[in-house]
């Protein structure tokens, strides 16, 4: 049995395209749309946005925001994740309106 073969990409230095990589980038970029395969792509029906997952490596920006006091003190009392707990808040709500209302 042979080991397994782990390599690391630098994403921030990543290694130069070959000659023949950006031949077919470029061949690619040229292609109409309408000339794409997509026959083996299947439809993104209600059932796929149902099980569908936030991407695991998105980081979205942080920003600050100003809360009232008596909110923040809420949240606070109810352990030291509150910043988590604030968040997810947001987001069931505005995930809920995005449902509704397609925004």
């Amino acid at each position: 049995m042979s080991k397994p073969i782990h390599y690391t990409l630098d994403l921030s230095n990543p290694p130069p395209l070959t000659d023949d990589q950006r031949a077919e980038l470029k061949a690619l970029a040229e292609l109409p749309d309408s000339e794409i395969d997509c026959s083996d792509i299947p439809p993104l029906d209600e059932k796929f946005w149902e099980n569908a997952v936030r991407n695991p490596f998105h980081k979205p920006t942080k920003t600050v925001v100003d809360l009232d006091a008596d909110v923040l003190a809420w949240l606070k009392n109810q352990g030291e994740d509150y910043h988590t707990r604030i968040n997810t808040i947001l987001r069931k709500v505005m995930l809920r309106e995005v449902r509704e209302r397609g925004v």
